[in-house]
């Protein structure tokens, strides 16, 4: 019974998976995927939220002279766009704006659905060439143009299907066990495709570089920014919440 029971759970998550969601194929990745949002939706997310998310690093920063120089850079990768669209794809048009956050201490960056692209002072600080920026940005662009938190968004409710029928299989009398191995079945899910998602975007955002004229090379160098930036410690948010492909890898 408690297998059947775990199975019916499975199907239901499947189930309100397709449902809610919408397959396609990604005009830039190349790749069929669900997602649970449209582009409009994506970008009127990002909108709604980019307030909080600056105000989570101190608001923007008032150095128009480097707000300038993040701007040319993004548009210059962004310019660029439609030359990586799949044979007949259509582009996705998405409004991309680049800030830069006050904070002096994360070094880190992130991008919002619909192409909202940030990156804070404490990082930008550190580059030192343009191709270096370049590559940072052009993953973040990578990640909108490749949906990944539109499909982590559709996904979520499925991976938390299976962890809900893994805790059934394991903890049937109800104990945490059960709990806490399905949580661990989510996390690993999770994670595994966190991990594919930050190599689609090295990929994309390296060749937005190449195509923009910059050196994909320089990607090796922010990775050894970023660990020397941790000092030795637990690392850069950017390298925590960025989990890039080994650095001898990217060419």
């Amino acid at each position: 019974m408690r297998i059947i029971f775990a199975l019916v759970v499975l199907a239901f998550a499947y189930i309100k998976y397709t449902i809610s969601t919408t397959k396609e194929t990604n005009p830039y990745a190349g790749e069929v995927q669900r997602v649970a949002l449209t582009p409009e939706q994506e970008v009127q997310m990002g909108l709604q939220a980019v307030n909080q998310m600056a105000a989570q690093h101190g608001g923007l920063h008032p150095d128009q002279v480097a707000q300038d120089f993040v701007d040319k850079v993004g548009a210059k990768l962004v310019t660029h766009t439609n030359s990586i669209l799949e044979p007949g794809a259509k582009p996705i048009g998405y409004p991309f704006e680049f800030h830069v956050l006050r904070d002096e201490e994360a070094v880190n960056a992130f991008a919002l659905p619909g192409g909202l692209v940030f990156i804070t002072a404490a990082l930008l600080k550190k580059f030192q060439s343009e191709d270096q920026l370049a590559g940072v940005l052009g993953h973040e662009v990578g990640h909108v143009l490749a949906k990944h938190s539109n499909q982590q968004m559709a996904k979520g409710g499925l991976f938390a299907g299976v962890g809900q029928a893994v805790a059934v299989l394991v903890g049937g009398d109800g104990g945490m066990g059960g709990h806490t191995t399905g949580s661990m079945a989510n996390k690993v899910l999770s994670s595994k495709f966190a991990r594919d998602d930050e190599t689609e975007s090295d990929t994309i955002g390296a060749e937005l570089m190449k195509q923009a004229g910059y050196d994909a090379r320089q990607l090796i160098e922010v990775m050894k920014i970023l660990q020397e930036s941790s000092g030795g410690g637990g690392g850069p948010d950017f390298l925590s919440t960025h989990p890039f492909r080994r650095a001898g890898s990217i060419t």
